[in-house]
């Protein structure tokens, strides 16, 4: 059977921007661009980022905001179960974000798998 695995998380950008709202707009902009690329060839079926927050405000002049950007990824997976599903989709997903070259991810739900 086939399933839908989603799951949610965090994960910090760090780039060099003029504003909170530039440097906000700008990680999800990167995070979106990442996001797509693995979409496109790989296994991430669906995404939404849905928050983008300051973490951390520049200190000196030229050092780079971090922000902490809020995302929901999807896989499809066949599995017999909905328990093998979840286990297989997120390795899928780890092995996604990090090909994708999304860093510092923190899961904030476990991951839920449905039929599709």
């Amino acid at each position: 059977m086939e399933y839908a695995v989603s799951r949610s998380g965090t994960t910090l950008v760090t780039l060099h921007e003029g504003t909170d709202t530039t440097a906000r707009d700008e990680a999800i902009d990167q995070l979106a661009a990442s996001l797509e690329s693995v979409g496109a060839s790989g296994p991430i079926t669906d995404w939404a980022i849905s928050d983008a927050d300051v973490y951390e405000h520049p200190t000196a002049p030229f050092e780079p905001y971090t922000i902490t950007v809020t995302f929901t990824v999807s896989v499809a997976v066949e599995a017999d179960d909905a328990a093998t599903a979840e286990s297989l989709g997120a390795s899928a997903i780890d092995r996604a974000l990090e090909s994708a070259g999304v860093d510092s991810v923190s899961y904030t739900t476990p991951p839920a798998a449905s039929l599709s």
